[in-house]
């Protein structure tokens, strides 16, 4: 239980924060009303008038909690106003993303750690691809397949992938480096072969790394998935909700899917903690 006080006062730091800040930005348009109306307001007056407000610089957190309990608990999940509906949508995207992305850089860390040419070649192309900005690169990547057939799923799917590669080949590249030259050397006194060190010493000691660049993987492909559907235009996804709030000035509705994205987020990485725990147990490597 001593754990959670901490979480809990950085928590309501965050929110009186928050209130204080949106009070802030928000009186301005209390002000301005009261100008045109000719009328002097106290300061209580100000500081009400910021609250409620229909369309405020900064939303209220009590505003953005009603507008994700609306839109998730009172609509269907089947309904285009709802941030399930649209979660669901994105979801899709960051989890092709991650798979491909996941995949391609577990390949390509086995191959740098056994290849001095790809270790050469590959990892500094890897890290200087990360140099370049998402937004600059995915309206790229979405016109250039977009003009061979390629719509729908797969440009976003490329786009997530594309982020959440470059965390998995860092971290299996640690991984598998990690094992000291005193276990290696023991290996080959047991006659082990290439193969049998992979899968006997090199891979169960890179999971500890793989799963946490797992976490920062799939974090980054929600975020590449939601920035593939800003250009698109799209009418469904978390992205495009905030694409429309920005549109027509809903500020609640542009945090509130933000908070939809953190909560999906949370999940997933929730989920892969999860699942490091039951494989790091099974193998004896936590209680």
């Amino acid at each position: 239980m001593r754990s959670v006080y901490p979480v809990l006062v950085v928590i309501a730091g965050i929110v009186a924060v928050w209130y204080a800040a949106a009070i802030w930005m928000n009186t301005t348009w209390t002000l301005q009303q009261a100008e045109r109306a000719e009328t002097q307001l106290s300061v209580a007056q100000v500081v009400a008038g910021s609250f409620g407000q229909e369309r405020p610089r900064l939303p209220m957190p009590d505003q953005v909690v009603a507008e994700l309990w609306e839109t998730t608990v009172e609509r269907k999940v089947t309904s285009k106003r709802s941030l399930i509906f649209h979660a669901g949508i994105t979801l899709s995207a960051t989890l092709a993303g991650f798979a491909i992305g996941a995949g391609l850089g577990i390949l390509l860390a086995v191959g740098i750690v056994h290849s001095r040419v790809m270790d050469m070649s590959v990892m500094p192309w890897a890290i200087a691809s990360q140099t370049i900005p998402i937004l600059a690169i995915a309206p790229m990547i979405i016109v250039v397949l977009n003009s061979v057939g390629v719509q729908g799923l797969l440009p976003k799917a490329v786009i997530s992938a594309y982020l959440s590669f470059f965390p998995v080949v860092v971290g299996m590249v640690k991984g598998l480096r990690s094992p000291d030259a005193m276990q290696l050397d023991l290996l080959k006194t047991y006659s082990a072969n290439r193969a049998q060190g992979f899968w006997k010493l090199r891979l169960p000691a890179s999971l500890p790394y793989l799963f946490a660049s797992l976490k920062i993987g799939v974090a980054a492909s929600l975020v590449g998935a939601i920035v593939a559907e800003l250009p698109t235009g799209a009418v469904r996804g978390l992205g495009a909700r905030m694409l429309t709030g920005s549109y027509y000035g809903q500020t609640i509705q542009i945090w509130s899917a933000l908070f939809m994205a953190a909560i999906v987020a949370a999940f997933l990485v929730g989920l892969i903690g999860v699942l490091q725990r039951a494989s790091l147990a099974r193998m004896g490597m936590v209680r």
